[in-house]
């Protein structure tokens, strides 16, 4: 009787464990995706200013001003890991643009403003990077415990589930090209 009643004891003492490491991991992963949300609102608080920087020199590039404007606006509207992952993307790239309009005036580029801009920024990508990071490795021990048996068959029951990883964009993930000016 008592092996019994100390079998069924341990059974609920791994199924309690079982249970409270996957709300743990939930848990992590919802402070962790938290921590990517505080990191692109930085970077999206950021990005009028750099405008604004960039366009008192370049006023006349109208058409990438326009397109980081409305890609900020859409990426502060998208909520979820897989759907901001095409937004943030997209503005990156904006991003970038804007930075190669910036290259081509010299005076812009040794403005105190834009230069802090730049710094600001990139820091908040270190940090986004970071952030996105952290959450990838808690998505990975949670997805792995749900496919662990029989913690994946307790974690069902219990309707915990796989999440999704922040990845980089298709295009972020390609090489860097590198071109080398003769005679310089």
């Amino acid at each position: 009787m008592w092996i019994f009643i100390s079998i069924i004891g341990l059974i609920l003492v791994y199924l309690v464990w079982t249970y409270n490491s996957f709300a743990s991991l939930r848990n992590r992963a919802r402070n962790a995706w938290a921590d990517i949300d505080v990191e692109l609102k930085r970077r999206h608080d950021l990005v009028p200013n750099l405008v604004a920087t960039v366009q008192g020199y370049a006023a006349h590039e109208k058409g990438v001003f326009e397109d980081v404007a409305r890609l900020r606006s859409q990426a502060m509207q998208v909520q979820g890991a897989q759907a901001k992952e095409g937004t943030e993307a997209e503005l990156t790239g904006a991003i970038k643009s804007l930075f190669a309009v910036a290259e081509s005036y010299p005076d812009l580029k040794a403005d105190k403003n834009f230069r802090d801009l730049q710094t600001q920024l990139a820091e908040v990508e270190d940090h986004i990077q970071y952030a996105r990071r952290y959450y990838n490795a808690v998505v990975r021990d949670m997805n792995t415990k749900c496919e662990l048996f029989p913690s994946g068959l307790i974690g069902s029951w219990f309707g915990f589930g796989r999440l999704s990883y922040f990845q980089a964009a298709d295009e972020d993930r390609e090489a860097v090209g590198v071109k080398f000016e003769e005679g310089k």
